[in-house]
């Protein structure tokens, strides 16, 4: 039987990251837009939740949860329904971790999980989006070649999330014919952090490009030892958690307009009994719930060990596509307020469009 009713655990964890939403992240979202930061206190608030930690091992100190890929979808659309910043900025330290948990090797996982059990927050930053408007990040034009005992590896990366503040950076690269993961600590010889890197939407989350020019790093920087790491997979989870992001979204535009259209009245009644308005919020309310099965059904390939590099890139192609067009159409719902700061959703629609140019800035 086919069931897409949540579990207890499901609907457990949708309530409490559905309050904190509403309670931690909607109330600031404007203010965080506004002035293009973070505070801290939100930072180590969202910390003391373990959205990280909790699935980290016991035994690299960590509370040892099994990590579930659609439960994890769940979360992240509830946080982004809050705000997408914010979302991302909260997990953004699962984007490095989960990779090492995953496909890191014994000493890997023994050096660096630990960074992110601690009591304040830390983080490290995925590297796999490059400049360029045909930019593909699972044809990065970075390149590694073997040295003897070490890796040589130059290139230019974009859109890294926190890499203002990332202890370390997971860089991909072309070696040989093969994809593969470097970790390379923020201190490195040859890496350069740029400015923080200014965007249509996203404001509040902190982005920098970073240049490597011949960094230089040890045999035990390379992802998964010298068998080499899975980098599609990383790249499939992170497309699934940025299709999760446009799904909180999406819903966040709709449930917004939908009260708004019921109170505004225009000729004597209320824009909800236009028919040209309730279509529309119709045709919004069906894509956004098209999207989340697409975005769920690639969550479950990932959760059941299979290829999902096409179940992921659907998801990332559609959500981007709806998600646009959900708040374009949210805008006009609102007409002349959809584009003033008193209404959410121009920012919503700035953080849309933004959304769907971006590689490697959340996971699941």
């Amino acid at each position: 039987m086919i069931s897409f009713g949540l579990s207890d655990e499901q609907e457990l964890v949708r309530d409490a990251m559905r309050e904190f939403a509403s309670e931690a992240i909607r109330p600031i979202a404007r203010e965080c837009d506004e002035a293009a930061a973070i505070p801290a206190d939100f930072l180590e608030t969202v910390w003391t939740l373990g959205l990280t930690s909790t699935q980290i091992p016991e035994s690299f100190g960590g509370a040892g949860e099994e990590r579930a890929m659609v439960t994890n979808t769940i979360l992240l659309e509830e946080l982004a329904f809050g705000d997408a910043s914010l979302a991302m900025a909260a997990l953004a330290p699962s984007l490095f971790a989960n990779a090492i948990i995953d496909q890191g090797t014994e000493e890997q996982k023994r050096a660096l999980l630990p960074l992110f059990c601690g009591e304040s927050f830390a983080t490290g930053s995925l590297a796999v989006s490059e400049p360029g408007s045909l930019s593909d990040a699972s044809q990065p034009r970075t390149q590694a070649e073997q040295k003897g005992e070490s890796f040589i590896v130059s290139g230019s990366k974009t859109f890294v999330a926190l890499g203002d503040r990332a202890s370390h950076f997971l860089v991909t690269a072309r070696l040989g014919d093969d994809l593969a993961a470097f970790v390379v600590p923020r201190d490195a010889d040859g890496l350069t952090i740029g400015e923080v890197e200014k965007k249509m939407g996203l404001h509040a989350l902190t982005t920098t490009g970073i240049e490597l020019e011949r960094v230089e790093v040890g045999s035990d920087a390379l992802l998964g030892g010298p068998e080499g790491a899975d980098v599609q997979q990383l790249l499939n989870m992170s497309r699934v958690g940025l299709s999760a992001v446009m799904l909180g979204l999406s819903r966040a535009v709709l449930e917004y307009c939908v009260p708004y259209t019921k109170d505004r009245v225009a000729f004597d009644e209320p824009i909800s009994k236009k028919q040209s308005i309730a279509f529309r919020l119709a045709e919004m309310h069906i894509e956004q719930h098209a999207l989340r099965q697409l975005v769920w059904q690639a969550a479950s390939q990932l959760d059941q060990g299979q290829d999902a590099t096409k179940a992921t890139w659907q998801a990332r192609t559609y959500a981007a596509e709806k998600s646009m067009w959900i708040a374009d159409n949210g805008v006009q719902v609102l007409g002349g307020h959809g584009f003033i700061r008193e209404h959410p959703v121009e920012m919503w629609f700035r953080n849309a469009r933004t959304l769907g140019v971006l590689e490697g800035m959340v996971t699941i």
